[in-house]
C-alpha cells in the first residue's frame, strides 16, 4: 500500500492551511510554523481504547500514514485530552518523544510519566503557551471544555479546547483559530464568545459519540449548531464525525441544522486528505 507524504508549502502571508488527516488529526502551517492536533494514525478496523474496557473500531483510513508527516517540520502537538482516538499508540511510537505537546495537566502527566514525551506542558484553562519558528508566532490558550454532561464527566479524561493566536514576533496577531477539542454544550463556551468574539475560524469536533447507556459525549448536530449560534465564526470546518463505531450523528444531519439555523455560508466542506486556507481578513 502506498503512503502518501504530508508535503506541506508555507501558506500565504497572514493566512494558515489546514489539512483534514481524519477523525480530529489536522496538520496546520502559519507562515514558518507546522503544528498537529489530536494524532489519530490508527488504520480501518484497529480498536482504539477509551477507558474502563471500553473500545471503538475505526471504520476509515487516516488520509497520511504517521510515516508521512513533516515530522522535521512539526514544532508542536496541540493535543485536546488523551483518548485513544486523539492520541493513539502509534503517534506514541511514531512522534519524536522531544517534540511539544500542548495539552490538560492530566494528559501531561501521563504523557511525561508513563510515555516519556519530556516536553509535553500542561495548561489549565485560560493558560497561555507561546511558539516561535522564524518570523512567525502563535499563542495557544487552553479554553473550557467538558466531554460529558454533570456527574458523568468524572468518568472520561479532562478535555480543553484551544485559541490559536497567529502573528509575528511583534505580538501582533493577525488571524484566530479556535478547536472545540471534544465538549458537550455546557455554559463555560459561552465565556469563549464573550472573551474570543472574533474567531477567524472554528473546528468543531462533532459525531455525537454515544457510549453504553445513551451518554452522549461529544456535540451532536444539534449541539454543534448551538456553539455556532454562541460563538459566530467567520468559518467552522467540521471534523470528528464518521470515523469510529461510536459516532452516531453523521455530518449531514449537522449540516443541515447549520444551514437551517442560517449558518451554511460559514461551514468548510474539507475530506480526509484535503487541505482549506483561511485568512485573517475573512468576513463573515
Amino acid at each position: 500500500m502506498t503512503r502518501e507524504v504530508a508535503v506541506e508549502h508555507t501558506p500565504p502571508a497572514g493566512t494558515v492551511r489546514v489539512r483534514f488527516i481524519g477523525n480530529a488529526t489536522l496538520l496546520i502551517r502559519y507562515g514558518s510554523l507546522t503544528l498537529l492536533t489530536d494524532p489519530n494514525f490508527l488504520h480501518r478496523r484497529q480498536l482504539a481504547h477509551l477507558g474502563y474496557g471500553l473500545v471503538s473500531r475505526r471504520l476509515t483510513e487516516p488520509a497520511v500514514d504517521v510515516t508521512g508527516l513533516p515530522h522535521a517540520d512539526l514544532d508542536a502537538v496541540v493535543l485536546s485530552h488523551l483518548h485513544g482516538d486523539h492520541f493513539d499508540r502509534v503517534a506514541r511510537r511514531h512522534l519524536d518523544r522531544g517534540l511539544p505537546i500542548l495539552t490538560t495537566p492530566h494528559a501531561s502527566r501521563v504523557l511525561q510519566g508513563l510515555f516519556g514525551f519530556h516536553r509535553a506542558v500542561g495548561l489549565r484553562t485560560w493558560q497561555s503557551h507561546t511558539l516561535l519558528r522564524g518570523a512567525s508566532l502563535v499563542r495557544v490558550t487552553a479554553l473550557p471544555g467538558r466531554h460529558a454532561p454533570g456527574p458523568a464527566r468524572r468518568l472520561l479524561p479532562p478535555v480543553m479546547g484551544s485559541l490559536l493566536e497567529f502573528g509575528d514576533r511583534s505580538g501582533r496577531i493577525r488571524l484566530v483559530m479556535y478547536l472545540s477539542g471534544d465538549t458537550v454544550m455546557f455554559d463555560g463556551l459561552r465565556d469563549i464568545a464573550r472573551r474570543c468574539p472574533d474567531i477567524h475560524l472554528a473546528v468543531l469536533h462533532l459525531g455525537g459519540t454515544t457510549l453504553p447507556g445513551g451518554l452522549v459525549v461529544t456535540m451532536d448536530a444539534g449541539q454543534g449548531a448551538d456553539l455556532l449560534d454562541v460563538i459566530h465564526p467567520h468559518r467552522a470546518l467540521p471534523v470528528h464525525y464518521d470515523d469510529y463505531g461510536v459516532f452516531r450523528s453523521p455530518l449531514s444531519d449537522f449540516l443541515a441544522e447549520a444551514a437551517r439555523r442560517g449558518h451554511g455560508g460559514r461551514i468548510l466542506r474539507c475530506r480526509p486528505g484535503e487541505r482549506v486556507t483561511v485568512g485573517g481578513d475573512t468576513r463573515r
